[in-house]
C-alpha cells in the first residue's frame, strides 16, 4: 500500500518531535558516559537475544541513551567501531537538512541559447539545467509532498518491490510543456542536459545506481517480468519509462512454482546513438507475481536527454540530441542562463519531503547525492566530494562530538564505520536543531512504515520507535549463503513510561540463508526486539 504524508498532516509527528526537543541536552556531550548497563531487566532481555545460537560468531553494539537525563542507560561494545549500513543516512540527511534548511527547493530551469523565429523555431539550442534535485519523477503528489512505497524500486528483485504510481516521466513532460508553451516548435540546434554541477560519476554502493546531478526517475528503468502461464512458456516484460534510450531484448523464460526468480541482464550493447540494448535472461516461476527489477541507467545525462527530446516531441516540438562524445562547451552555454531566455522550470517541493523519501525507504541515491550537493550548494565547489564533507566535519564539531568514533567516505552507507556511543550523541544533538520535526518525522516507524514496515509489527512498540534502519551483505559463496557484514537500527523512542530514548543498535558478520527475507528475519527482527525491549522495560 503508497503511503504519503501531507505536508500539513504532521501535528502527531511534530508532537512527538518536540517532546524530544524539550528533553535533549543544549550540548551533544552527556553529563555522563556509562560503560555498564543500569537496568538489569533490559540487559537480561538483550543478553538472551545475543546469546542465540546463530549468532555465535557474531558481534553485537549497543547504546542506549536518556535525552531526560544525559545518561547512557545500557552499553554493550558502545566504544567499538561497528560497520553500520544505511544507518549512515542519518548523518547525511540531517547535515543536508540543517545547512540547506527544510524549506529548500531545487529550481531546474530550461533555457534558449538563440532567438525564436515567427514560426517557432529556435535558432540554437534547448538547455536543460540540472539542479540536483533527486526527484524528477513520478513521486509529486498534489498536496506537495512525495510519495514512497516501503520497498523502493531501486531495490528490484522482491516481490514486495513497487514503483510509486504514476508517470515516472511526469515532470520532463511538464518541462516540455511549457517549452511548447513559449511558443518553440522546433530546436535547430540540440537538446543539451547541462549537468555540471557534478557531473555523472561512480555507481554508488548499494543498488548500483550512478550518482548524478541530473535523476529522472531514479535514474533507473523499471522492468516488470511476468511469468507465462506453465514451466517453458516466455516470461513477459514491460518497462517504464518506455525510451529510445534502452531496448530490452526478452529471453526470459518461466521456470517451475517451486522455483525462485532469477532475472538477469546478460548483456548490455551500447550503439552509435548511444542508446542501449539489454538482453534479460533467466526465469520466474510459474502461477508466481510479477517482479519489479531495475534497470540503472549508465548514463544519466543521455538518459534524462534522450527522455526529454522525446517528450518535446510529444508536444509538437521538432527536437533531437547531438551524438554521444559530441563536445559540448557548457561555459558558453551559461551565457545564455538569464531569465529571458528560461523557457520552463520546475520548483520541487521542499527539503522536507526529499529527506522523508531517503530516510523512509533508505533511498541510496538520494543519500550518494547528499556531499555532492553540500559541495556544490554550499561551499560552490562542483564536484567536490571532500568539500561537502568538510562541511559534514565542521557541523558535527559545532555539536562536540567525538570524531574518533566516526569513519564516513559515502552518503548512503557503503564505505562507514561508527561506534554506537557515536551514533547515539548525534542523534542526541540533532534533537537540539531547528528542523529536528522534519528529522523525526522523516524516519521509519517501527511496524507501520518504510524499512521497518515488516519488523515487530504486533509489538507494543510498533508505532513508537522511530529509527532508521542499515544493511550490508555479500556473498557467501563457500556455504551458499549470505554473511551480514553490518546490520543497524537507530533513532528515538518514548518509552511506554514515559522516558525519551535515542538508541544505536548493530549487529556485525551474521551468517543468514540465501532465501528471500532471511536478513529480515534472522538480524532485523532481532534488532526490532531489542528496540521493543527498551520500549517495554521499566527501570
Amino acid at each position: 500500500m503508497l503511503r504519503t504524508t501531507s505536508i500539513r498532516s504532521l501535528s502527531r509527528t511534530v508532537t512527538l518531535a518536540a517532546s524530544l526537543v524539550a528533553a535533549a541536552a543544549p550540548a551533544a556531550v552527556p553529563a555522563q558516559r556509562a560503560n555498564t548497563t543500569a537496568n538489569s531487566a533490559l540487559a537480561s532481555t538483550i543478553d538472551s537475544i545475543v546469546a542465540r545460537p546463530e549468532y555465535r560468531h557474531s558481534f553485537f553494539g549497543v547504546a542506549i541513551y536518556s535525552l531526560d537525563t544525559r545518561q547512557t542507560i545500557y552499553a554493550r561494545n558502545a566504544d567499538k567501531f561497528f560497520v553500520p549500513g544505511s544507518t549512515t543516512k542519518l548523518l547525511t540527511e540531517g547535515t543536508v537538512l540543517e545547512l540547506l534548511g527544510a524549506d529548500y527547493r531545487f529550481h531546474t530551469r530550461v533555457y534558449r541559447t538563440g532567438p525564436v523565429d515567427r514560426d517557432g523555431t529556435l535558432d540554437g539550442d534547448l538547455v536543460l539545467v540540472a539542479s540536483g534535485d533527486p526527484d524528477l519523477s513520478g513521486r509529486i503528489q498534489p498536496d506537495g509532498s512525495l510519495a514512497f512505497e516501503n520497498e523502493d524500486h531501486a531495490y528490484g528483485g522482491s516481490v514486495d518491490t513497487k514503483a510509486v504510481p504514476g508517470d515516472p516521466l511526469a515532470v520532463i513532460r511538464e518541462l516540455a510543456h511549457q517549452v511548447r508553451q513559449h511558443g518553440i516548435t522546433a530546436v535547430r540546434g540540440h537538446v543539451i542536459v547541462d549537468a555540471s554541477l557534478f557531473p555523472d560519476g561512480d555507481r554508488e554502493l548499494g543498488t548500483g545506481v550512478v550518482i548524478s546531478s541530473i535523476v529522472v526517475n531514479d535514474n533507473v528503468v523499471d522492468v516488470t517480468v511476468s511469468p507465462g502461464t506453465k514451466p517453458g512458456d516466455a516470461a513477459s516484460i514491460h518497462a517504464s519509462p518506455t525510451t529510445a534510450y534502452v531496448t530490452f531484448i526478452n529471453k526470459a523464460t518461466t521456470g517451475a512454482a517451486d522455483s525462485r526468480p532469477d532475472i538477469n541482464w546478460a548483456s548490455d550493447s551500447t550503439a552509435p546513438d548511444g542508446s542501449h540494448v539489454v538482453t534479460v535472461t533467466g526465469s520466474m516461476p510459474a502461477v508466481k507475481p510479477s517482479i519489479l527489477f531495475s534497470y540503472a541507467v549508465p548514463e544519466p545525462t543521455r538518459f534524462a536527454e534522450v527522455t526529454f527530446a522525446e517528450a518535446l516531441r510529444e508536444q509538437g516540438v521538432r527536437a533531437a540530441v547531438d551524438r554521444p562524445g559530441t563536445p559540448t562547451d557548457l561555459k558558453a552555454l551559461a551565457a545564455s542562463y538569464t531569465d529571458a531566455n528560461a523557457v520552463a522550470e520546475h520548483v520541487s517541493p521542499p527539503l522536507s519531503q526529499e529527506v522523508k523519501v531517503t530516510l523512509k525507504v533508505s533511498q541510496n541515491l538520494h543519500a550518494s547525492m547528499g556531499q555532492f550537493l553540500l559541495g556544490a550548494l554550499v561551499a560552490h565547489k562542483n564536484a567536490d566530494l571532500k568539500a561537502g564533507f568538510a562541511l559534514e566535519r565542521a557541523f558535527l564539531q559545532r555539536g562536540g562530538l567525538d570524531l574518533t568514533g566516526a569513519s564516513q567516505a559515502d552518503g548512503a552507507g557503503g564505505s562507514a564505520h561508527f561506534t554506537p556511543d557515536f551514533m547515539v550523541h548525534f542523534l542526541a544533538y540533532m534533537a537540539t536543531q531547528k528542523d529536528f520535526p522534519v528529522y523525526f518525522a522523516a524516519l521509519p516507524v517501527l511496524g507501520r512504515d518504510g524499512t521497518l514496515w515488516n519488523i515487530q509489527v504486533n509489538s507494543p512498540a510498533a508505532g513508537h520507535v522511530h529509527a532508521k534502519t542499515g544493511t550490508y551483505e555479500r556473498d557467501d559463496l563457500l556455504n551458499d549463503m549470505m554473511m551480514v557484514d553490518g546490520k543497524g537500527l537507530a533513532g528515538y523512542m518514548t518509552t511506554a513510561d514515559g522516558r525519551r530514548l535515542a538508541f544505536a543498535l548493530y549487529a556485525n558478520n551474521v551468517p543468514v540463508s540465501t532465501a528471500a527475507g532471511a536478513i529480515e528475519q534472522t538480524v532485523g527482527q532481532a534488532l526490532g526486539e531489542i528496540a521493543a525491549a527498551a520500549y517495554t522495560t521499566t527501570p
